[in-house]
Parts: C-alpha cells; sequence; structure tokens
C-alpha cells in the first residue's frame, strides 16, 4: 500500500511546489515507485518546475470528471524512471475536484506506486484540504520568518483535526518539518528566526533545512527538479532530506555561516 505524503503550508510563496518536485524526484531516484499530484487547480505550476509542462494533455480533473483515464493524464519523468506526474487543470474551478473523485484516484495509483505526493496549494481552501484529508505523512514547509511559522502551525492544526485519519481516530499524521530559504548570516543578524525558535513554536521533527539559493530559480525557470543539481547546495539539501526521511541518519547542514577570509569579505560571493 502506497504511503500518501502531503506538502503543506499556511502561506504561499515558501517553496512549497519547488520541495514536491526536489522530493519526489528524490524518492525516486532512491527507487521507490513515486508520483506527484499537483493540486493546485487553477495555477498549476508544478509541472512547470518538472519541465513537463508540453506535455501535459489530460489532468487531474479530467480524471475526475470521467473525461480522460488516469493512465492517459499520468506524464512519465523522462530522466527518473520510477517518478510521475499528475497536472492539475489550469483552466477549472477548484470545485471540480470532489472526495470521492480523489479517494479513487488515490487507490488507484496505491496499486502500483510507494510514494504518492500532494502538493497542496497555500492556505486552507478546497484544493489545500483534499490534498491533506488522505495524508499518512505530511511536509510542512516553512520560511524562518514570523507570518509563515504563524501559518505552518494553523496548518498542523488543521492536520490534527481535518485528515482522514483523525475523522476515522487513526494514528495521527506523521509530520516533519522542512525549512526553506535559509539564511544563517541574516539569522545572526536577528533578521530572520533561529531554527531552535521554528522548532519551538511548531514542534515536529526537523526534517531538512534548505538554504538562500539562486540555483532554486536557475532550476524552477530550466524545469529541471533542483535535486538534480549536485553541485548546488540546495540540491544537496533536498538529498539530505529524502535520506532523512528514507531513515538515513544525516547530520544538518547549511545551517551555520561560513566565517569568510579578507578577499571573500571584499569580493562578496553568494551560495550556488
Amino acid at each position: 500500500m502506497a504511503q500518501v505524503i502531503v506538502v503543506t503550508s499556511g502561506k504561499g510563496g515558501v517553496g512549497k511546489t519547488t520541495s514536491s518536485a526536489a522530493f519526489a524526484t528524490g524518492l525516486a531516484q532512491a527507487g521507490k515507485k513515486t508520483v506527484v499530484i499537483d493540486f493546485d487547480v487553477g495555477l498549476r505550476n508544478l509541472d512547470l518546475i518538472m519541465g513537463v509542462e508540453r506535455r501535459v494533455v489530460f489532468d487531474i480533473v479530467n480524471v475526475i470528471t470521467g473525461e480522460a483515464k488516469l493512465s492517459q493524464a499520468l506524464i512519465r519523468d523522462k530522466r527518473v524512471e520510477s517518478l510521475s506526474i499528475l497536472p492539475a487543470s489550469q483552466t477549472r474551478d477548484k470545485d471540480a475536484l470532489t472526495k470521492e473523485g480523489v479517494a479513487t484516484i488515490i487507490e488507484e495509483l496505491s496499486k502500483e506506486f510507494d510514494y504518492i505526493l500532494c502538493d497542496s496549494p497555500a492556505g486552507i481552501e478546497k484544493g489545500a484540504l483534499l490534498a491533506l484529508y488522505f495524508a499518512d505523512q505530511a511536509i510542512v514547509v516553512t520560511n524562518p520568518e514570523v507570518s509563515s511559522v504563524r501559518d505552518s502551525d494553523r496548518i498542523l492544526g488543521v492536520l490534527q483535526s481535518r485528515s482522514k485519519r483523525a475523522e476515522e481516530k487513526k494514528e495521527p499524521v506523521k509530520e516533519h518539518l522542512l525549512v526553506t530559504r535559509y539564511d544563517p548570516v541574516r539569522v545572526e543578524r536577528g533578521e530572520m528566526l533561529k531554527l531552535d525558535d521554528i522548532q519551538e513554536i511548531l514542534r515536529i521533527p526537523l526534517l531538512g533545512v534548505v538554504p538562500e539559493s539562486e540555483s532554486v530559480l536557475k532550476a524552477s525557470n530550466t524545469g529541471n527538479p533542483v535535486i538534480l543539481d549536485a553541485e548546488s547546495q540546495a540540491g544537496q539539501a533536498y538529498k539530505d532530506a529524502v535520506a532523512r526521511f528514507l531513515g538515513d541518519d544525516r547530520p544538518m547542514r547549511f545551517t551555520d555561516s561560513e566565517k569568510k577570509g579578507f578577499l571573500s569579505r571584499l569580493f562578496g560571493g553568494r551560495a550556488a
């Protein structure tokens, strides 16, 4: 039976879709048969970040309404053999998603895949609630800023009260914290929250810390999940997070500022 993972946050723009693409790719690279579903009906960005936008013929709404079979809507990734993408619709309303329709899709995908990742829209509107409803595990993505952490705390409350597991009084959704856009130098200046402060507020296990990196924007613009960029710190951080998720014990990297020499301080320099 597949594990259903929702990638969620309370706030937009924190890197959920980037994280969904990277995490799904990493699981597939580890040999796990993985599918990632875009629940952001009306916007649809996952296909762009995955580089498959020109291959979208049918989407999740077409499957729910019976206009297409699931096998017709699934897009196989050409870089990682065991990875598939189910895109969202760009033209339909969010109300086109139904709990029964999503349940049928997840049930069918569970027969073929090890992991089903649900890329949730921000907030708690219908698409977001459906993305988290069926979750066995949740990756809560937050930035090191007060508003982002506060909104993530709100999402944790929703996970604990409105998931299928909560309804059926089963073991709670297993929660993981992923901190993105982390800049140790700005943390030292007091411009961002410290990791300890974030963890004290949210009180869920830390899965990974992804540093602020220009490679994330470059990866998004070229349609290549940043985890495929093995030279970048962000790519390495996502690799570490996937490894920890799968049970590997890895030290947390990119959480301390590097002490620069005189020339580095003189000429600057940013993380890749």
